[in-house]
């Protein structure tokens, strides 16, 4: 049975489990490194340990959204170990740092205001336990719902983390990228106050006013965008290399999986989606 707590109250909890994740991943990583593993299969691994641990109290709670958060806050606090562990802090890693936190600070902020409990769980989870036998459930719940997001998100921060061996000067190519992963976040803010602003006003229709009249999913657009400007500041010191398939691999997340799977939700339950949808692009 669903354990049932003031918001505050879960908040307090969901950061308590995080603590104990990081805790868990940061002790790993130590004796990783210890042993000679390569650092950056060590955070590899540290990142899915805390992954299992935060899947593991979703189990306890029976909630997979327990997860949620781990989207925004292991990429910036990971970023800022690494500059601990590596004592490099140059330009570029300060401007990697400052927008990987205004993109972490934004969408954390994001969950916490539409956080409503540890016993809401997030209607896409709900609907994969309530369709799927128990065993498959389980199986998609922590491959597909808590493994796989932690992997993409991983692989996209490949190129911010391989910044530390080699970031020591910009150029107007670094700085393009930093100001595109600035504006992404800031795309999204804004998509963020203004559905949150008309749900208030119109329940139960669709948004398609400021930045949604342009685009059906502008919040999805402006996270596509962030982990593209992250590899563009590590492509304008670095090249080229196969470090692209991170913002790849998210790209092709959210245009297979996420999109599709709001919109079906969408053209179920909200009347003229369907006509919104054929009028108005995708991303931008």
């Amino acid at each position: 049975m669903k354990r049932s707590y003031s918001k505050s109250c879960s908040i307090l909890l969901i950061a308590t489990i995080y603590i104990i994740g990081a805790i868990a991943g940061i002790f790993l990583f130590i004796k990783l490194t210890d042993m000679q593993i390569p650092s950056i299969l060590a955070i590899l691994y540290a990142d899915i340990l805390a992954t299992i641990v935060v899947w593991a109290f979703g189990l306890i709670y029976e909630n997979v959204s327990v997860y949620d958060p781990y989207w925004s806050v292991f990429p910036p606090v990971a970023f800022l170990l690494w500059g601990f562990y590596t004592h490099i802090w140059s330009l570029p890693i300060i401007l990697l740092l400052t927008a990987s936190w205004y993109w972490g600070f934004r969408l954390t902020r994001n969950w916490a205001i539409t956080f409503h409990g540890i016993a809401h769980e997030d209607w896409r989870y709900t609907q994969y336990r309530n369709n799927l036998h128990p065993a498959l459930f389980h199986l998609v719940n922590f491959f597909g719902l808590n493994m796989v997001p932690t992997l993409v998100v991983f692989a996209a921060m490949l190129p911010g983390l391989m910044m530390y061996e080699t970031a020591e000067t910009t150029n107007i190519i670094t700085w393009l990228g930093f100001v595109i992963c600035l504006s992404s976040a800031t795309i999204q803010l804004i998509a963020d106050k203004q559905i949150h602003d008309f749900r208030a006003a119109n329940p139960g229709k669709y948004c398609n006013v400021g930045l949604w009249k342009h685009g059906r999913h502008p919040n999805y657009f402006g996270e596509i965008q962030f982990w593209w400007g992250i590899w563009i500041m590590y492509a304008s010191l670095n090249g080229f290399d196969w470090y692209i398939c991170g913002p790849i691999a998210m790209t092709c997340l959210f245009l297979g999986i996420s999109i599709p799977l709001m919109e079906k939700r969408q053209l179920q339950n909200k009347p003229g989606y369907a006509e919104y949808k054929k009028q108005t692009r995708r991303l931008i």
